[in-house]
């Protein structure tokens, strides 16, 4: 069976605005010393986790994909990440091929720091770009000097990473045309193998929700954020980056396979506070704090908070709607004739492909990305 392991950190220096992640600051914590002092103890429990974890996955494994996200995973020691990759590799068994991916803020590391992670096993980068624009990222309420990417991006290329992804937000209040396209030409003059562009989110009980029901920063704008959209795809597909979830552009040989796994629904482990796990139709998710987390790991007990067995009608409609975001879309010999009808009107609107429908698959064209979500509850109904 082949299996990926997502690793939570759930530390950050600093929350973002527009983050509803499950994430904590030091201040939060009540913690006086840097995070990079509790890395260690932390890491002591995820190796916890993971030795407990053996105990749900019935067959033999091979791990096709690590990726340590976050919060932010680069404040943690190399040397702690590296135990975690040897726990798996003894416990479970890496594919020699295995992708392992580290997200990194620009301003929690240097040269060295990116060595130690290569020199432990790590092939590809994740890295929060969000935005080249300072009035943006102070909209964002990020803290990273916009500078600091492409001294990260060069530095990995130097030290011999094939893999490089970073990752923006469009949509930003305030956020113009020119400062969309300023991102995306700060972006494709990187040595990068991936891009990762977002519509912006404003999720209920955000700092930056408060702020716009406050009137002290706009409302979104959903024209001019489709019309964004419809920039970049323009951009990074001109500059050799096709995209392949609606989300995601690759160039040859550089998608994220970890996420693909997500979007394929196959098996992953989820570990750490709030991590969610997917293994044989269960879905199971973690308490979400770090305090409660260690209790129950520190005491031999899986920290489970919840679980589901997903039922025929919950494992389809999650294939159609992931399904859906991929350029391989939906075959149509798997649906209904209902749906089959519903789909039709969107193949003669030019929101599906035409071609592609003939061929007995229904897949997005570029109109048709922008109403995904549309399209997809369509045949949920």
């Amino acid at each position: 069976m082949k299996l990926a392991f997502y690793i939570h950190v759930p530390y950050c220096s600093k929350r973002c605005g527009y983050c509803d992640f499950n994430t904590y600051t030091p201040t939060e914590l009540k913690i006086s010393t840097g995070l990079n002092q509790i890395s260690n103890s932390y890491i002591d429990l995820v190796i916890k986790e993971i030795e407990l974890a053996k105990f749900k996955i019935k067959e033999p494994v091979e791990v096709s994909s690590i990726f340590f996200g976050g919060g932010t995973p680069s404040l943690m020691e190399p040397v702690d990440l590296g135990r975690v990759i040897t726990k798996i590799k003894t416990d479970f068994g890496i594919a020699s091929n295995a992708e392992i991916t580290l997200e990194v803020n620009p301003d929690s590391v240097d040269r060295d720091k990116l060595e130690l992670f290569f020199e432990i096993g790590i092939n590809r980068l994740s890295i929060g770009m969000q935005s080249a624009v300072s009035k943006v990222l102070k909209i964002l309420d990020r803290t990273h000097n916009p500078e600091n990417v492409s001294k990260v991006v060069n530095w990995a290329t130097d030290i011999g990473f094939k893999q490089i992804s970073v990752d923006l937000i469009y949509g930003t209040p305030g956020e113009s045309k020119e400062d969309w396209q300023q991102s995306i030409d700060a972006a494709l003059a990187l040595p990068i193998s991936h891009i990762s562009a977002y519509a912006l989110i404003v999720e209920p009980g955000t700092k930056l929700a408060a702020q716009i029901k406050r009137g002290e920063v706009a409302e979104l704008d959903d024209d001019l954020t489709a019309e964004k959209y419809l920039m970049a795809d323009q951009a990074f597909t001109n500059a050799g980056f096709y995209w392949y979830e609606l989300s995601n552009w690759a160039k040859d040989n550089s998608k994220s396979r970890h996420n693909l796994s997500y979007w394929l629904g196959e098996n992953w482990l989820g570990i750490g506070p709030g991590a969610h796990s997917h293994i044989d139709g269960e879905r199971y998710w973690n308490v979400k704090h770090p305090t409660l987390y260690k209790e129950k790991v520190e005491i031999g007990q899986l920290p489970i908070a919840d679980s589901e067995i997903l039922d025929s009608n919950q494992i389809e409609s999650e294939r159609l709607m992931l399904s859906i975001r991929l350029t391989s879309g939906i075959e149509t010999k798997s649906l209904n004739m209902k749906q089959i009808t519903d789909l039709s009107g969107y193949v003669e609107s030019g929101h599906l492909n035409h071609s592609d429908w003939q061929q007995g698959r229904a897949t997005l064209t570029l109109n048709g990305r922008l109403i995904a979500d549309r399209i997809v509850r369509e045949i949920l109904l």
